[in-house]
């Protein structure tokens, strides 16, 4: 029994190993990995080109493209021909970066928007109202992302 609750609280630490070796096969990292995303083995994980977006910004509404209200830190603007909007989306370099409410991010977002710019490969994330809002992803701007997709909503997005 202690040696299963070992290897359990080993868990997160080989979870942050197998994430550093990107480009190895590492087929018990990727169980680790899914098991705590919620992504099977060998889904795809597609390199998206990240951008900001934030209320107040030209073009920018209160609503996403479903009609359902823009939320911080959670809203994602996708290509729909190449991710479909109601996706769940696991984005491994968001987590931990802080949330408006203090807390620490999931590394979970919402496709529920979409964006003339936004075709292929690219993603937009909605960072909240001003563009101070945007201040604690700037590192990510510009950047290549990892996204998984690792389920489907229903609905609206979850306002946290």
């Amino acid at each position: 029994m202690r040696r299963r609750l070992a290897a359990l609280a080993a868990l997160p630490f080989l979870a942050l190993a197998s994430s550093s070796q990107a480009e190895t096969n590492d087929p018990i990292g990727d169980l680790i990995v899914g098991a705590m995303t919620g992504g099977l083995p060998g889904t795809p994980a597609f390199k998206m080109r990240a951008t900001l977006y934030h209320a107040g910004a030209v073009g920018v509404g209160a609503l996403d493209s479903l009609g359902c209200k823009v939320v911080a830190m959670r809203t994602a603007a996708i290509d729909k021909s190449l991710i479909p909007r109601r996706t769940v989306l696991f984005i491994k370099e968001t987590v931990g970066l802080p949330l408006p409410d203090g807390g620490a991010h999931d590394g979970y977002w919402y496709a529920s928007d979409v964006g003339g710019a936004i075709k292929g490969e690219k993603i937009d994330l909605f960072t909240g109202h001003g563009r101070a809002s945007m201040k604690p992803m700037m590192p990510l701007n510009l950047s290549e992302l990892t996204v998984t997709k690792v389920g489907e909503f229903k609905g609206c997005p979850p306002a946290k």
